[in-house]
């Protein structure tokens, strides 16, 4: 199955980012460059375990739906996102918070496992693709706190 992680550390608290990570309305403008917006579920603010939403969003000139519920939350230390609806047969999506004094930032984890609709698409389009989106994201939310 493929699988990345990313770290960031971003200048903020491990509360503070994980409450911005959560908030759906935060997740759509990091991700306006493809049209993302929400269809169904939480509309806005933040999620909460056992939230869905559904987005809508153009991907490689074909517009995508997928439905991700919230199936694990400590605050402000971890949640797990996971697909219940949409273009992969699996996708997971681990979100981890740790604080480092020493550089006075939040270390974020992102760990994602998926698969896609069909199997070498995942290594060689899909793994890249959406490491940069979630880069993306990331980046977004760091610029959220300067």
């Amino acid at each position: 199955m493929p699988a990345f992680d990313i770290t960031t550390a971003i200048a903020a608290t491990p509360e503070q980012l994980f409450d911005l990570s959560l908030d759906v309305g935060a997740h759509t403008a990091s991700m306006s460059g493809s049209g993302e917006r929400i269809v169904a579920g939480v509309r806005s603010g933040q999620m909460r375990l056992g939230d869905e939403v559904t987005w809508s969003a153009r991907h490689f000139g074909v517009r995508w739906r997928m439905t991700s519920r919230i199936t694990a939350y400590s605050r402000p230390e971890r949640f797990v996102d996971e697909q219940v609806r949409g273009p992969f047969r699996r996708w997971h999506h681990e979100h981890l918070f740790s604080w480092d004094p020493e550089a006075g930032v939040t270390v974020m984890r992102d760990v994602i496992a998926f698969v896609a609709p069909v199997g070498v698409v995942s290594h060689v389009l899909l793994g890249p693709y959406m490491k940069k989106l979630i880069e993306q994201r990331n980046a977004h939310l760091a610029d959220s706190f300067s």
